[in-house]
């Protein structure tokens, strides 16, 4: 049987203008042509234009393929057992990359670009994905929280041990506040109720005053957050709810 150009371009998934480019440069030139000139092509042309396109899928030249695929001395079976080689290879090599990217992409999921040696430097014993499942699970689908991913992906080691530093000094602050015993509607509370929001919106994302009052009261309500703000200070999660309440209301 032969074939017309459309036919065989169907087959291979190529366009009629690479197979009229084969031919102009004698990489596949059919074996035969109809009354009208028009190219046709047999079972040994497809079979040539196979090995073509998985030189091509390898990544060979042209002018390459045609000196492999016209060598007087090649095998055919050899020809396909260097191809499984080299494919085989190459599928080895495309696995471990898409194991190496998923990788990738389930240690920056929550934001955290970092080693583990580099996690333990900058949060101490502290995990910083402690409340990622909890947060993806209830804010995974917004807009706010896919920024706070793009934006916490690109933080080096550097952008969290500043941030961190911001923590801690915020933390030593408000520690002194309760120490004193000033209310969570005080002035110096509110004041670091805004810098807590702030700091949000400098690291992650844009916290208006409103959605920082629903921060406040997961603080509270949620065990895990709440033990996180206590562990500063017992009692600082529903101190800083209250000033981070008395902060909106100052804001409207």
């Amino acid at each position: 049987m032969d074939y017309s150009v459309g036919q065989v371009a169907g087959f291979a998934g190529v366009t009629v203008r690479t197979l009229h480019h084969y031919d102009g440069i004698g990489l596949l030139s059919p074996s035969a042509r109809s009354r009208a000139g028009h190219r046709r092509y047999d079972d040994g042309d497809l079979d040539r234009l196979q090995q073509i396109l998985f030189y091509r899928e390898l990544g060979f030249p042209l002018d390459e393929i045609a000196v492999l695929l016209d060598d007087p001395r090649a095998d055919p079976q050899e020809h396909l057992r260097r191809q499984h080689r080299l494919l085989s290879g190459r599928i080895a090599e495309l696995r471990r990359m898409a194991d190496a990217v998923e990788t990738a992409m389930e240690a920056r999921k929550m934001g955290i670009n970092l080693t583990p040696e580099e996690k333990f430097e900058v949060f101490g014993g502290k995990d910083p994905e402690e409340h990622a499942e909890e947060a993806e699970r209830r804010w995974g689908g917004t807009d706010l929280y896919a920024e706070s991913q793009r934006r916490a992906a690109r933080y080096t080691k550097d952008d969290w041990k500043r941030m961190q530093a911001e923590v801690t000094e915020w933390t030593a602050a408000y520690d002194a506040l309760m120490e004193a015993g000033e209310p969570a509607t005080g002035e110096r509370a509110m004041e670091l109720a805004e810098a807590h929001r702030l700091h949000i919106g400098k690291w992650f994302y844009e916290c208006s005053a409103e959605m920082h009052r629903g921060l406040g009261e997961m603080y509270v309500s949620d065990e895990r957050f709440r033990a996180y703000y206590d562990s500063m200070r017992p009692g600082l999660a529903e101190h800083l709810r209250d000033a981070i309440e008395a902060n909106a209301r100052r804001l409207g």
